[in-house]
């Protein structure tokens, strides 16, 4: 499998004198204040998120690192086999499978961190596993990419980047450290912080989304194959992520975790990757995928927490209908329980108002125990 890209002017730093396409073009000062804006947005969301985390589960987490671990199996091992997969099973054009392999590649995005506070998954895990995924990247990334296209002759360089890798690192690190901090110093009102930055996190979601598809919307072409594959792709993720969970024995709340770490990935990190390392003819093929991948994976996100929601929900009213049966059965017994104390201190009452010295009959009662008082009437 060839990528019919080893033309010299396939090389990014050859091919500065060729004009962009009108779907590629830098929208000047729009999308710069866009990316600030999403940038500052994303750092304090993960800044409000990062109020949910405590110093004694992290430092669980480190300690003991096997829902990290598996974490990066799915990530690093899951993801890219599957992307290998889908490329071949497909038969996918050169550059698209190498699109379809650089997204599997890619490290976890910050996006699954909103999806897992929504169904009340382990916070601690989930950012600890986007981090160090993060963190891994720099190495596992070229592994994973060398590793399932040498078979390929891939004649064209890819170009890890490792500036962006840096910067996902700097803008998910200081915000949750910052976060982390004032859950310690100020815990009631970091959770006012938390539910305020869940709702400013869906409303980003939604913002970013649609402001990335306006600016991209020249990107779209109506492949249909990509579209499936963009689509099934996440899911596919999120399956095997959950099932591998589940198999290593990991509780309920780390499997939800780790299922959605494991199908949202880091579309930005992709995006730029294929820009640094294909020229516009071939970006003109392969920008939809990311793109359609974020939207599909966004999409599956709000359905997955609808579904929990959903399940919550049911359940909770479920437990309260048993627990207002046995509210009632517990009000009859005190009910009961209560006349059987007002008949028996009748009985010691109609004992003690008898005038009069105390005869033999009553000195007998007197010792009787108290069961049988009843039987002397």
């Amino acid at each position: 499998m060839r990528a019919n890209c080893s033309s010299s002017s396939a090389c990014p730093a050859n091919s500065s004198e060729e004009e962009l396409p009108v779907g590629l073009e830098v929208h000047g000062n729009l999308e710069l204040v866009f990316t600030v804006v999403s940038t500052v947005m994303m750092g304090l969301l993960m800044f409000s998120l990062g109020c949910s985390m405590e110093i004694r589960k992290l430092w669980s987490h480190i300690r003991r690192p096997w829902g990290i671990a598996v974490g990066l199996l799915c990530q690093f091992g899951l993801m890219p086999f599957t992307a290998y997969l889908l490329a071949i099973s497909f038969s996918l054009k050169p550059v698209q499978a190498i699109a379809v392999l650089i997204m599997g590649c890619c490290p976890g995005g910050t996006i699954s961190n909103i999806f897992t506070f929504w169904v009340d998954g382990d916070m601690d895990l989930s950012i600890s596993m986007t981090t160090c995924s993060t963190v891994a990247a720099l190495g596992m990334m070229p592994l994973c990419i060398y590793l399932y296209t040498w078979s390929w002759s891939l004649q064209q360089n890819l170009t890890i980047p490792y500036q962006n890798i840096g910067i996902t690192l700097v803008c998910l690190t200081i915000p949750v450290a910052f976060g982390v901090y004032v859950n310690y110093r100020w815990p009631k009102q970091s959770k006012i912080i938390l539910k305020i930055g869940a709702i400013v996190g869906g409303v980003l979601l939604l913002v970013v989304a649609v402001a990335g598809v306006v600016l991209a919307k020249g990107s779209w072409n109506s492949d249909i194959t990509l579209l499936t594959i963009s689509f099934i792709f996440p899911l596919i993720g999120h399956v095997t992520g959950f099932l591998l969970a589940l198999f290593t024995h990991q509780s309920w709340q780390r499997c939800r975790t780790i299922s959605l770490e494991t199908g949202a990935q880091n579309i930005q990190m992709c995006i730029t990757m294929l820009q640094l390392s294909f020229t516009a003819e071939h970006l003109v093929q392969m920008l939809s995928f990311p793109l359609a991948y974020g939207l599909f994976q966004l999409i599956d996100g709000f359905l997955i927490v609808a579904a929990y929601q959903t399940y919550k929900r049911r359940l909770k009213n479920k437990l309260g209908k048993k627990n207002s049966g046995c509210t009632e059965v517990c009000h009859t017994r005190k009910l009961t329980s209560s006349k059987e104390t007002n008949a028996f201190l009748e009985v010691n009452e109609e004992g003690a108002v008898t005038p009069g010295p105390p005869g033999p009959m009553d000195c007998h009662r007197a010792l009787e125990p108290v069961g049988h008082i009843t039987s002397c009437e």
